[in-house]
């Protein structure tokens, strides 16, 4: 897990491990490798021995994002990992501390305007998906925002429930909780129509913002290398977990969506989801440093 604990990723991935270890009559244990932007995690498993006993639990922030905007990272997700499957699809959202007093993406704007040097948008890292969300919300917007980039999505939600920092884009899963008792105010959902689970939440594209679309997802990966049937067993058991009812009604708890793809569907989604985000990643002139 390239990320620390409470985040979006980590909760998915500590919801299906006990039932991968039954499966498998092996012990399937979390490692929080965070930093980096998910690199060092990355890292750790690209130069692992391929025999599928050390996995990637990955999203599109470390795996896509971090990837285009730090090119020298020392491996490229699409050599160094196999697909084994792909989990879940994970809207993101934007959402406030309840004291900034805006109730809407229209609102939010007057406000980032009315605000001497703008407002500060927390996010799970630089070059997550939350992070360009915010980018690319702050480009398409013309507003002036500054990125504050945490350790994972438990620390970024910490600080935005504190009013440490005004506004944040996060994975919607991380922001459920803290919503549901007015800790944080969801405003909008980042995706090209309302999620199925949360129909009361408006997109951020119906509020005046039209076009605007980040997503994030999160999937399973081995070391290049890993035997074929290794990778199958491990999808199939995988796509057997996403099916139990149980799974399905906890996942939509917390704002997932279950999107299971087979090994090889998993590397063309990667290798689309990467020819899709690097012209818009230029576009927003998003850096590593």
């Amino acid at each position: 897990m390239p990320w620390a604990p409470g985040g979006s990723n980590d909760v998915v991935a500590r919801l299906l491990a006990p039932h991968l270890s039954e499966r498998f009559g092996q012990q399937f244990v979390i490692e929080n490798r965070a930093g980096g932007g998910g690199a060092i995690g990355m890292g750790l498993v690209s130069r692992a021995r391929p025999d599928g006993h050390q996995l990637l639990v990955s999203s599109a922030s470390n795996h896509v994002f971090h990837a285009l905007i730090s090119p020298d990272l020392g491996y490229d997700p699409r050599q160094a990992f196999s697909g084994i499957a792909m989990w879940v699809d994970v809207p993101n959202a934007i959402a406030v501390n309840p004291s900034l007093g805006v109730n809407n993406i229209q609102e939010l704007l007057a406000k980032i305007r009315a605000t001497q040097g703008g407002l500060s948008f927390g996010s799970s890292g630089t070059g997550s998906s939350n992070h360009l969300g915010g980018e690319l919300f702050r480009m398409m917007t013309n507003t002036d925002l500054t990125h504050v980039p945490y350790r994972g999505g438990g620390a970024a939600i910490t600080d935005l429930v504190a009013g440490t920092i005004p506004m944040a884009v996060m994975n919607l899963p991380t922001l459920v909780g803290p919503a549901s008792d007015g800790r944080v105010r969801i405003l909008g959902v980042c995706t090209e129509t309302r999620v199925s689970f949360r129909q009361d939440i408006p997109t951020v594209a119906e509020q005046g913002v039209p076009g605007y679309s980040v997503r994030s997802w999160t999937g399973l990966f081995a070391p290049r290398g890993t035997p074929q049937p290794v990778l199958d067993r491990l999808a199939a058991a995988s796509r057997e977990i996403m099916e139990l009812p149980a799974i399905k009604a906890r996942l939509a708890d917390i704002a997932s969506e279950p999107i299971w793809m087979s090994p090889a569907d998993t590397d063309a989604f990667v290798r689309r989801e990467f020819d899709r985000w690097t012209p818009i990643v230029r576009a927003t002139g998003i850096t590593a440093n």
